[in-house]
């Protein structure tokens, strides 16, 4: 096999804390050296996370896409300009009955070291607070519209007809003999 990355470096992130192995691959060998370590979720130790990698001149880094706790390792990483890879789990599982943490970001080290892992599509970090606005922004909208519905239900099943004496029952309303 062809290594496309002699230094490189495979996550496996929790909610709570990510496994990171550095792969290196000196030139003319194919005997990787690898170095792993445990960090937190939190801010610094993710900044920490960086620091070792950039210590180690690896800049090319490669996660799973697990649920939700992967972006802001990716976030930390993607300001300190290392180049990150998100892949879809199915294509880097590990065998099963052989899975640990350090195992998976081992063997998702290996992987990307010799290119068989394929780049999930990330926006650019403009277009992700965008769209995490808008999503905020249309799940509000469709709460405050479930919760009208559900006023105007308990006004119909307790026997309140207000819905019909008033044309709005949550803004200005006009009597229904005024409605031409």
């Amino acid at each position: 096999m062809k290594i496309v990355y002699p230094i490189c470096c495979g996550v496996d992130v929790h909610k709570n804390y990510l496994v990171g192995t550095i792969i290196t691959t000196l030139p003319g060998s194919l005997e990787p050296h690898y170095q792993k370590r445990r960090f937190s979720m939190f801010n610094s130790e993710l900044n920490q996370f960086a620091d070792w990698l950039y210590s180690n001149n690896c800049l090319d880094v490669c996660m799973e896409s697990t649920g939700k706790y992967w972006v802001p390792v990716f976030n930390i990483l993607e300001q300190r300009g290392l180049r990150v890879v998100i892949a879809n789990p199915k294509w880097v599982s590990a065998v099963k009955g052989e899975k640990d943490n350090t195992k998976d970001s081992k063997w998702i080290g290996e992987l990307f070291r010799i290119g068989i892992v394929k780049s999930s599509f990330i926006p650019d970090k403009d277009t992700r607070v965008l769209r995490e606005l808008t999503r905020y922004r249309y799940k509000l909208t469709c709460m405050k519209s479930s919760e009208k519905n559900r006023f105007q239900n308990a006004f119909t099943v307790c026997n309140v007809a207000l819905d019909s004496v008033v044309s709005d029952m949550f803004g200005k309303s006009v009597p229904p003999s005024r409605i031409t």
